[in-house]
């Protein structure tokens, strides 16, 4: 196999930190740079917890991959960053990993598009655990034989966005082959507003944000005299990771965006 050479933007971020780690103990995957909003200049190896990583620094993301000409892109930023950094990698044939959430329909029609007109793969994951993944299939197989669902989705108090990407997702999949349906008692009435939280076709997403959480969703299904829940639980990033490898490698071999990991799973 040949070795994929990869850029990761965000390196100093908690998740673009193990990605970093990632690429050190992972045969086949070569960091060739990172790209920062700071330290230009300087090495990877120069900065606290990267000793082992001797690779050069850019700020400059045209200047990064027309020097280094990677293979294959992995952000691990933030919405605005990543649809930056993903617009402009296609640009110059490289292949984006984008591990952000919070990318907008338009967002996603445009990207679509330019890997159309350049023929080359970008992945957007809005989760990158596996079991996560699973359990968003599983929720969608359940949908099926339960129409009445609550989704709560539990993060840590420094993530930006609610709800989650992995929430939006995973009501997107339900929504595929659930018939829509306003849930609860038709004369409801929130006595305080947002207490039965946000409403995606007539599903109820509910977001929690507190610190000492990581990653956490359960699906909810109701039905007469039964229940059942599918949760996953990440309790450190490293979880993500393997999602993150199995991206890297599966960006090679497609020639579309692909939206969700769960497309490329059997």
């Amino acid at each position: 196999m040949n070795t994929i050479k990869v850029v990761i933007a965000g390196p100093r971020g908690r998740m673009g930190k193990e990605a970093v780690y990632l690429t050190g103990r992972t045969e086949g995957i070569e960091l060739v740079a990172v790209l920062d909003h700071k330290n230009s200049g300087m090495t990877l190896n120069q900065i606290d917890g990267f000793s082992a990583y001797n690779v050069p620094i850019y700020t400059d993301i045209e200047k990064c991959f027309t020097t280094e000409k990677p293979d294959v892109l992995i952000d691990l930023t933030t919405p605005e960053y990543g649809m930056h950094h993903a617009k402009t990698a296609l640009n110059h044939g490289v292949r984006p990993v984008v591990g952000t959430t919070g990318f907008t329909n338009e967002n996603l029609k445009e990207l679509e598009k330019l890997c159309e007109d350049t023929g080359l793969g970008c992945i957007i994951a809005p989760n990158f655990a596996i079991g996560a993944v699973l359990m968003m299939k599983f929720s969608k197989l359940a949908a099926k034989y339960f129409q009445d669902v609550e989704i709560m989705e539990m993060h840590h108090d420094q993530k930006l966005d609610a709800p989650s990407g992995t929430a939006v997702k995973t009501a997107e999949l339900i929504a595929e082959v659930r018939e829509s349906k306003k849930q609860g008692h038709p004369n409801e009435k929130e006595t305080i507003s947002g207490a039965r939280g946000a409403n995606f076709d007539g599903m109820r997403i509910h977001s929690t944000r507190l610190p000492g959480l990581i990653a956490h969703q359960q699906v909810m299904f109701g039905a007469e005299g039964e229940s059942l829940i599918i949760r996953h639980d990440s309790f450190n990033r490293v979880s993500f990771m393997s999602g993150v490898k199995f991206a890297v490698e599966e960006v090679l071999k497609v020639n579309v965006l692909v939206y969700g990991l769960e497309n490329l799973m059997d």
